[in-house]
């Protein structure tokens, strides 16, 4: 794994990566504050606004780890740090389904209280002008901002194998589908639907809940160290299950043990002696040779007969 460092191939693209991420956060926080200095008393406006906050989370938790990643091993730390992008993502998940649950239960209770929502008329430079359309202005260019920047990281995301990343690039994808939301509940209360408002904005809460708990469940797999999972779900990912079948047919007489580590996969061969020779996990690698950087370690573990000692099964 070269020492758990990003590998050659990817260090331009993850550079790329970290320059979007400073600029992701430049740009949310100027959607943040154009957005709070428009909210008024909208429920929608303030989960809109409440997720504009929770999308810094990502950004920063990647840079974070993308500086972790990258320092060498150490006697405190001997496997490096390859599983900082793991813990990064765990973060971000846990981050997004609380706060997807909190934002839920927070519109739940408006319905309930069947609270009202007043919009009431402004004054910008000498004219009265209702407050609404300035929300609306200020939830398109809350849609414009993710939007552009979310198709940006995706296929870096993809490119990286970055989890963190690839929640970043759904958090924005969420944040657009917000602003449109957010649109619908303020016209909503304009027309003089009351329940719109608050109806929109448990739409959002629900979006939200379900990518935290999605993503959770993915960091949790990796955490206890299951199978490699998919960035955009729970399934085992495609290239690891390929990867179990090329080692199964090439050592038929094992168990293969697939792990996620970071944006690696770790593969354990049990019940079998090495090869010999020096061992390159790339050519054990059955797909794209331009992500063979994938399986970052090849591992063999003999068996052992009752009295302990190793046999040779090959």
């Amino acid at each position: 794994m070269s020492d758990n460092v990003v590998p050659a191939p990817l260090k331009e693209t993850m550079r790329r990566a970290e320059r979007l991420e400073w600029w992701s956060i430049g740009w949310t926080i100027s959607v943040i504050i154009v957005m709070g200095g428009a909210m008024g008393s909208s429920q929608t406006m303030k989960t809109a606004w409440i997720e504009d906050c929770l999308s810094l989370i990502p950004p920063a938790v990647f840079l974070v780890s993308a500086r972790i990643e990258r320092r060498p091993a150490s006697s405190r730390f001997p496997n490096g740090f390859a599983r900082a992008p793991g813990l990064a993502f765990a973060i971000a998940a846990a981050a997004l389904a609380a706060l997807g649950g909190t934002l839920l239960i927070d519109s739940a209770m408006s319905l309930l209280s069947r609270e009202h929502a007043t919009v009431t008329a402004v004054h910008i430079f000498g004219r009265e002008i209702w407050l609404g359309w300035v929300m609306v202005a200020a939830q398109v260019y809350s849609i414009v901002v993710p939007l552009l920047l979310g198709r940006m990281k995706l296929p870096l995301a993809k490119e990286l194998n970055d989890k963190t990343l690839f929640t970043d690039a759904m958090t924005q994808k969420a944040n657009w589908m917000t602003g449109i939301a957010g649109i619908g509940g303020v016209i909503g209360i304009g027309m003089g639907y009351w329940w719109a408002d608050a109806l929109a904005a448990g739409l959002i809460s629900l979006d939200i809940l379900n990518d935290g708990i999605r993503a959770l469940r993915s960091a949790s797999a990796e955490l206890v160290d299951g199978a490699p999972r998919a960035l955009d779900g729970t399934d085992v990912a495609e290239d690891a299950t390929a990867l179990h079948a090329h080692l199964d047919a090439c050592f038929p007489r094992a168990e293969i043990h697939l792990r996620e580590t970071g944006r690696f996969i770790e593969a354990q061969i049990v019940g079998v002696t090495s090869p010999g020779g020096t061992l390159n996990p790339a050519d054990y690698w059955p797909g794209d040779p331009n992500r063979s950087w994938r399986l970052g370690r090849l591992s063999f573990v003999p068996a052992a007969d009752t009295t302990g000692s190793v046999k040779n099964t090959e």
